[in-house]
Order: structure tokens, then sequence, then C-alpha cells
């Protein structure tokens, strides 16, 4: 079956620009390469899960620049339907410039701008799209106000949904009631609870307020742990040769929806999504490192 999943998120013009060192404050110096490319953690994920063959319909808001291009350009090559992504005259298109010198230090500044315009109407005018999911995805590069409402929304459609709390700080608690699946990494876990915890597990659980809910927090090389109130196991990964680790949290959330809106079993959708996460970071990339299906079921299957 085709799974059909809505990802309601951020899209971002990554500005990439190389140079042997960091300029200090009031300085200039040359740069040695620049490129741009398509980023956001929701675009990602939409763009991640088209690949593995899902049926995807992205949420969003860009703004009225050239830079709202790169989006539509992504989208329509791997078939992300954005009949629901809104352009905001007002606003720019989120962006992200970031600076990387030759030992691979970076510095990133996020403006989100259009993002932070997403309107419950935005949410409401899919709704019947939404009601046509398996899944609803959703992170928090965006209007902040709107992950409960969209959350809320598809619960009331009887639509399973899955909240990657990226960025965590000042996450809410709604949001993290309703969501069905919880997916945050060690870092993220971090700051949901508080601070430092001694077990991941007991973590996660503190979070969990239903007996239906379910945390999967990724754990880098480790694999990822899947907690629920009354158990825990956890989910090797992937032994491969990392180049670069950006977008593997995008990859491992959209296989994770993909995989459970085809019908797999929680322990099995994990272990997919960890097969997509492997092979995103043998490239270098966001979107453009996300594995396509065949590859994954090739790991997958074959690691069996």
């Amino acid at each position: 079956m085709t799974a059909k999943i809505v990802v309601v998120g951020s899209f971002n013009a990554d500005l990439v620009s190389y140079m042997e060192r960091m300029p200090r404050p009031g300085e200039t110096v040359h740069g040695k390469r620049f490129a741009t490319g398509a980023g956001g953690k929701g675009s990602n994920q939409a763009v991640a899960a088209a690949r593995l063959g899902a049926d995807i319909s992205f949420i969003g808001r860009l703004g009225g620049d050239v830079f709202a291009n790169l989006a539509y350009e992504i989208w329509d090559a791997e078939g992300v339907n954005h009949d629901f992504v809104s352009r905001d005259e007002e606003v720019a298109t989120g962006v992200a410039p970031i600076l990387v010198d030759s030992s691979g230090e970076n510095m990133i500044v996020v403006v989100l701008g259009a993002n932070l315009r997403l309107r419950q109407r935005d949410i409401d005018a899919a709704r019947e799209r939404i009601a046509e999911a398996d899944m609803l995805v959703i992170q928090r590069e965006i209007n902040l106000a709107i992950v409960p409402y969209a959350l809320r929304t598809a619960k009331e459609l009887g639509v399973r949904t899955i909240l990657n709390p990226a960025p965590a700080d000042g996450a809410s608690p709604e949001s993290i009631q309703l969501a069905d699946i919880l997916t945050p990494n060690e870092i993220e876990l971090e700051t949901l609870s508080g601070g430092a915890f001694d077990d991941v597990a007991s973590a996660a659980r503190a979070l969990l307020s239903r007996a239906d809910q379910t945390a999967v927090v990724t754990l880098g090389a480790q694999g990822a742990r899947i907690v629920t109130q009354e158990e825990t196991s956890l989910t090797p990964t992937f032994a491969v040769e990392a180049v670069d680790t950006t977008g593997a949290g995008d990859s491992f959330n959209a296989a994770l929806a993909v995989g459970l809106a085809e019908g797999m079993a929680l322990g099995d959708a994990v272990r997919f999504a960890n097969a997509a996460a492997a092979l995103c970071v043998t490239k270098p990339g966001a979107a453009d490192s996300a594995p396509c299906r065949a590859d994954v079921d090739a790991l997958y299957f074959g690691a069996q």
C-alpha cells in the first residue's frame, strides 16, 4: 500500500559559504565556494518520505522572494504536493546562512521568516487532505501555536501523529500530550526533561501521559530506543562509514512515518528508519542525502 502522509513544517533556503577560516568580528574574509540548497526540517522530511515512495502533502509558508523557488524546484522534482503551501509577500522565505571553515566547523544563523506566519487557516484548508492521511508529521521550526492545533486537528480526524520536537526549547506540554509518537534525540530529550538525566528510558517515560503514547529516542550510532509506559527496547542501527550527519534525523522521522503508515510493527518501522538514517549519513547534505526506497530496502532486508 502507498503511505499517505501530511507533513506540517518549515522550509529554509540553505546559503552555505566555504572559507579557509571564520572571520573575526568586523573582519571580511574571502570565501572559496558558495552553494544554495533546500533545507528546513519539515521540507527535508517531506522529501525523504517521498523518496521512500509515500504520497506526500506539505503544509507550510514561503515568502515572496526568489528563495521560494528552491522549495518548488525540489518539491516538484520529488513529487511532494504543495497545494497547501501559501506565499506571504510581507516576509522573506526562511533562510539559513551557514559558514563552514576548512576544518569543517560551522556557524549557522536560522531566520525562520515566513515559517513563523503559518496560521490555523492553513491547517483548516488542508483538513480534508489530513483526514485522508495515514500519518501527520510535524516539527517546531514554525509558528509554535500551530503545533498543538495541527496535532489536535489530526486527533479529531483519527489520524496518527508524529511530533519531532526540534528545536525542543519551550515545547508546550499540550503538544507533548497530544502527539502519539515523540521522536527526540538525546539533546532534545534533555531539554524536554529540564536537564541532564541518568537513564534515557526513564526520562522519555516521564514525558508520556497516555497509555497509547510512545517515545522513540534517536541515539546516533547506538540506534534508537523505543519507550512506552510499560516497556523499553533498543533497536541497533546499521554499521556505515559516516560522512555527514546532517539530515539523518529527518530521514529517520520520514522513514518511521512511512513504515508505520504501511502497516509495519513499531519495532520494524524503527529498524527501517535506522536504515534510512544510516544511508543518509554516507552522503553530504540534508535533503540531497535522503536515500531512495530501493537502497533502504536493500540495507533493511539484506542485514536480516
